[in-house]
C-alpha cells in the first residue's frame, strides 16, 4: 500500500491526507504495509507515534506531501 500511495495522483494524495480521520487512517495502512515490506525499529517506532498522534502526523504529512511528494520518514 506504501508504494500504491505513492502512485496516486497528487490531488487525491492531499485530499486523503486532508481530511481529519481519514488521514489517521490512511497514515496507520501505509506505515504499517511500509513496516511489513521492510521491517525495521525506526518503521515500528513511526507506526507507534502515528497510532498515538495520528491526527498531528498527518497534518504535518500533508504539508510534506505537498513540498516534497512524498510523507515524510519514507
Amino acid at each position: 500500500m506504501d508504494k500504491a500511495f505513492l502512485k496516486l495522483p497528487r490531488l487525491v494524495q492531499m485530499l486523503l491526507l486532508l481530511i481529519p480521520v481519514v488521514n489517521w487512517v490512511t497514515e496507520i495502512i501505509v506505515r504499517g504495509s511500509s513496516l511489513i515490506r521492510n521491517m525495521s525499529l525506526i518503521n515500528l517506532v513511526i507506526l507507534i507515534c502515528i497510532i498515538i498522534f495520528g491526527l498531528f502526523i498527518g497534518w504535518v504529512d500533508f504539508f510534506w506531501c505537498l513540498l516534497f511528494k512524498r510523507l515524510i520518514f519514507m
